[in-house]
């Protein structure tokens, strides 16, 4: 009687707690998530490296993940926020035409929105990259080169804070990996061994050109943070930041001028009439594309350090869509007024 109540009372405590779930192997997880990763290609123009005015079409491919229901998919901001056209493709080959809603290029991630819901697309889960530690295994799934959907698994070897790895991208908390990244990863997804998406593909940095295992993601949190959780814009302009002696050569009325180099179509940026630059010049070992506008200041804030920008971006999410915008550029050696509604 006393064996039989023991087997019992084991038998209910084990019911109650529950067994832990099997672990599932990386190609099973894989299998899981696979189909919630899309190949992202764009389409844009640049200013060709000869002749004034003359432009070509320059096509793009990376990588993104679908994290909502509702169509929206996360990617990374150098692939497309200056990009004219955009489109995903699906595991099962079917393309969808897609526009950036929301971008921040200073933290290099994006959220695109889908023209249509595919009806078989599968919705990643957005995980917590915090609970992430150095030394646990990751994989990062995307169509380097264009090849689609390609596994790579590796590691996290590092994290860093913002403003301590690259200057380009001084918002991005980065997580380190050993996981190969090569051309066309930008934007893909890296995900934990729960299937979870923890980060967004970036950059490598390589002596080679090639991956030498030094890949660098923006972790999910981050990306959650910047564009969901409070109000990001999408511009659609690429800038250069002239300072020191470059200020002085573009004859700027102030220390610091952000030169205009590329503009996407229909974006807010060309609705408000910015102009990009016109021709190629290599100034001081740079190669800039110059002839466009400098923006000056912004609703009054001049352009001055990092701090500027995030003042700017402080003041403009305290707007409601639809409220005027002013930005002050300097152009053909002339202080012009732009004015133009927020999105």
């Amino acid at each position: 009687m006393g064996t039989r109540l023991v087997a019992l009372l084991t038998a209910a405590m084990f019911s109650w707690i529950g067994l832990p779930a099997e672990a599932q192997t990386l190609g099973q997880v894989f299998k899981r998530v696979s189909a919630s990763v899309v190949v992202v290609r764009t389409r844009e123009q640049e200013v060709a490296a000869r002749g004034q005015g003359q432009t070509v079409n320059i096509s793009g491919v990376g990588s993104g993940v679908l994290i909502s229901a509702d169509g929206k998919v996360m990617t990374a901001a150098h692939l497309v926020h200056t990009a004219d056209e955009i489109s995903a493709e699906f595991l099962d080959g079917e393309i969808v035409g897609a526009r950036v809603i929301a971008s921040e290029p200073e933290a290099d991630v994006s959220l695109l929105q889908l023209e249509r819901m595919p009806p078989r697309a599968v919705v990643a889960k957005l995980g917590d990259s915090d609970r992430v530690d150095v030394g646990d295994q990751v994989f990062i799934v995307g169509a380097p080169y264009g090849i689609g959907h390609t596994l790579s698994a590796g590691h996290i070897s590092a994290r860093h804070k913002p403003n301590t790895v690259y200057s380009g991208f001084s918002l991005a908390e980065f997580l380190q990996t050993g996981a190969a990244i090569n051309q066309g990863n930008s934007g893909g997804p890296m995900f934990s061994m729960a299937g979870e998406v923890i980060g967004i593909v970036s950059h490598i940095i390589s002596k080679s050109g090639g991956f030498e295992g030094l890949g660098f993601v923006v972790t999910s949190n981050m990306a959650r943070r910047l564009l969901l959780e409070r109000k990001s814009f999408w511009t659609g302009m690429e800038g250069y930041v002239l300072t020191g002696d470059l200020a002085k050569v573009f004859n700027l009325p102030q220390p610091v001028g952000l030169l205009v180099q590329r503009v996407a179509e229909r974006s807010q940026a060309a609705l408000i009439g910015l102009r990009p630059g016109t021709m190629k010049a290599t100034i001081d070992g740079r190669m800039l594309t110059v002839g466009g506008d400098i923006i000056l200041a912004v609703q009054g804030i001049p352009i001055e350090d990092q701090s500027s920008y995030e003042r700017i971006q402080e003041r403009l999410s305290r707007l409601h869509p639809g409220v005027e915008v002013t930005i002050t550029v300097l152009r053909e050696g002339g202080q012009v007024e732009l004015r133009g509604p927020l999105p």
